[in-house]
């Protein structure tokens, strides 16, 4: 169950909760509530300080039990680390820490004073909703595929509350919303794909749709796509008996007839590479190649449960790139819904060709206001930036300031890279109009300019997001990337 978030302004020491949270700046440096409980207890907070147990280093936690004086049975102290360099970033990690060590003790329900530390250039609103969204993201726990847990299992963190007024609530209402998009999008994306496969992800959006007056949900099947020329995506779907589809989510929150904005996501439920197949080793991750779709969905799920008083459609192509004797080849043309045709040099540089047919269609069935797309779809975009913030490629300014504007607010960053006329060149080809690859060098950049021939017209944008969607190791979970940042941008858009 997703943790029921709410608002308080008791003084700390007289809260009745199984736990209170409050927080120590390193050298010793007390919160204000932290320095009101240790008042309350009788500078138990302080002894803890100075023996050394508390350390007041960033993300540490310790648990004080049942101090004399206060009304909780429990206070956690979480470190902030150095006073003078705290700033937004440390404040997201705090309380995902926090909800980590939250997390492990047997509680059912905890107060939160964390709310009250200062962020520079940062109100109560914001503050509250970070710690929100910090606090579900950690608290998320995958369970579709494992064995029922025994009912008597240790009680688990139920609900949590933030010391803030009646000015935090707007902030706390959209980290509600915010949160089940992301949990939608983590869901989706840790499945594996023998049960997440095109058809599966077409009945999720369906659900969705059946569940919302003002959302609708179309899907083209296999055939539809054919009739329409959907030549690129069909080819990288051939080698797969799983067969692929087109969901188109829609919703009605603006004015009739105002242009809709649209997010397509890539939706590969696995990739093997296809003829040009992957390694073994870290093959597992495939799975997570539909982080676009998953993010893109996870953003509508956001934007419908906000109310924006905006139109949106949410397009995913979704396919799986299997090996197979009907499968497409290294040499291939393939001829595009937009009528380019397509040299296939690689066959696990499929992302882009299926995105290439949705962005046309999108394009031809919405005439939107913008399109952004998202996909898990360079290693090149990994190798640049890492693990901390997603690719974005626009030759819209406005739309590229306005995108990572809505990164920084929810501390889901994004960094901008060119996508200069200059590396066009990179995909000619002598047997098509343009080629799938572009070699070697610049591989994220490259794989934007091969969309952009799609978009001709469009006020559009792209996120790589390799990087981003899911978290590194063996037990590694989808991140739920880039459902805040979209969302943000939605809400920004909204007024």
């Amino acid at each position: 169950m997703p943790l029921q978030f709410s608002l308080g302004a008791a003084a700390p020491a007289t809260v009745d909760s199984a736990c209170v949270l409050v927080g120590v700046y390193e050298q010793g440096v007390l919160t204000s509530a932290a320095a009101q409980l240790d008042s309350a207890a009788g500078g138990a907070i302080k002894r803890q300080v100075e023996s050394g147990d508390i350390s007041g280093k960033a993300g540490s936690a310790t648990v004080l039990f049942a101090p004399q004086g206060i009304a909780a049975q429990r206070v956690l102290v979480v470190g902030l680390g150095a006073q003078k360099s705290f700033d937004a970033a440390r404040y997201q990690k705090v309380n995902i820490e926090a909800a980590r060590a939250l997390g492990r003790l047997p509680v059912a329900n905890a107060v939160s004073y964390l709310s009250e530390v200062e962020v520079p250039g940062r109100d109560s609103a914001w503050r509250v909703r970070i710690a929100a969204l910090a606090s579900d993201y950690a608290a998320y726990r995958y369970t579709a595929t494992f064995k029922p847990r025994d009912k008597n299992k240790q009680t688990e963190l139920a609900a949590l509350s933030f010391a803030a007024g009646a000015d935090a609530q707007a902030g706390l209402d959209q980290a509600v919303a915010i949160a089940e998009g992301v949990r939608f999008a983590r869901e989706l994306a840790n499945l594996p794909p023998n049960i997440c496969n095109p058809a599966y992800i077409a009945a999720q959006a369906q659900a969705f749709a059946d569940l919302h007056e003002k959302v609708s949900c179309q899907v083209l099947d296999e055939a539809q796509m054919a009739e329409l020329g959907f030549g690129s995506l069909l080819a990288v779907a051939r080698g797969s008996a799983n067969k692929p589809r087109l969901i188109a989510l829609e919703y009605q929150g603006g004015n009739a007839g105002d242009k809709p904005y649209a997010l397509v996501g890539k939706g590969v439920t696995f990739d093997s590479g296809g003829i040009s197949l992957k390694p073994g080793p870290g093959m597992e991750d495939m799975k997570f190649d539909m982080g676009g779709a998953a993010g893109v969905m996870g953003a509508f799920v956001a934007a419908v449960k906000m109310g924006l008083k905006r139109n949106l459609v949410c397009v995913v192509p979704s396919v799986e790139n299997m090996p197979g004797g009907d499968s497409y080849r290294p040499s291939d043309v393939l001829t595009s819904l937009s009528g380019l045709t397509i040299e296939v040099l690689n066959t696990d540089a499929e992302g882009r060709l299926i995105l290439c047919d949705a962005l046309t269609w999108t394009a031809r069935t919405y005439q939107p206001h913008t399109i952004v797309d998202a996909a898990t779809l360079t290693g090149a975009c990994v190798v640049a930036l890492g693990k901390h913030a997603s690719g974005l490629m626009s030759k819209h300014d406005d739309l590229a300031a306005e995108l990572l504007a809505a990164g920084e607010e929810t501390l889901d960053r994004a960094w901008r890279l060119p996508l200069w006329d200059d590396y066009q060149a990179q995909l000619d080809s002598g047997f098509a109009d343009v080629a799938n690859i572009g070699g070697k060098s610049a591989g994220a950049i490259t794989a934007g300019c091969f969309l952009s021939r799609f978009t001709d017209g469009q006020r559009w944008a792209h996120l790589d997001i390799a990087g981003t969607a899911w978290e590194e190791g063996r037990k590694g979970l989808a991140t739920g990337r880039p459902v805040a940042l979209l969302a943000q941008w939605l809400l920004d858009r909204a007024g």
